[in-house]
């Protein structure tokens, strides 16, 4: 066993789509509502709080452009009138021997914004496309 925190810079996800890395992946949240509830008899006056919904971020992917790479883009145009291919999606961040350490399922995900890189002519950057993905669920399992 570690002694030292995980890294951020060492993770894998398995979308559905070709094997390329990743530069970014952002989103990995889960949330719950707080109900407050006031007893009409209450002598106190006071509210107790209970468990509402579960919310989930949206989950963003940051990758390099590639000239033969259209994925993002061909799971985008899936969407038709009240359709998507929905896929599970596989996040894991990886230990110093390369295996998953942490691993985030996500379930049920369908592209809702695609955004191309921005151009410059001044600039030296790589050209990064990002794909933002709603889901109906996240978990998260330690290896």
């Amino acid at each position: 066993m570690s002694t030292y925190p995980l890294v951020k810079f060492a993770f894998e996800v398995d979308w559905g789509g070709t094997k390329v890395g990743f530069q970014e992946v952002s989103g990995l949240n889960i949330e719950t509502d707080v109900i407050e509830y006031r007893h009409g008899a209450s002598p106190d006056f006071s509210k107790i709080k209970m468990t509402g919904m579960q919310k989930f971020s949206n989950i963003t992917f940051k990758r390099g452009t590639f000239k033969s790479d259209n994925e993002f883009y061909a799971w985008f145009k899936t969407m038709q009138a009240n359709t998507v291919e929905r896929r599970s999606i596989t996040i894991s961040l990886l230990d110093e021997n390369g295996e998953p350490a942490v691993t985030w399922k996500v379930k049920n995900a369908f592209p809702v914004k695609l955004q191309s890189t921005d151009l410059k002519a001044e600039g030296n950057e790589v050209a990064v496309e990002t794909l933002e993905i709603a889901h109906e669920g996240l978990t998260i399992e330690n290896n």
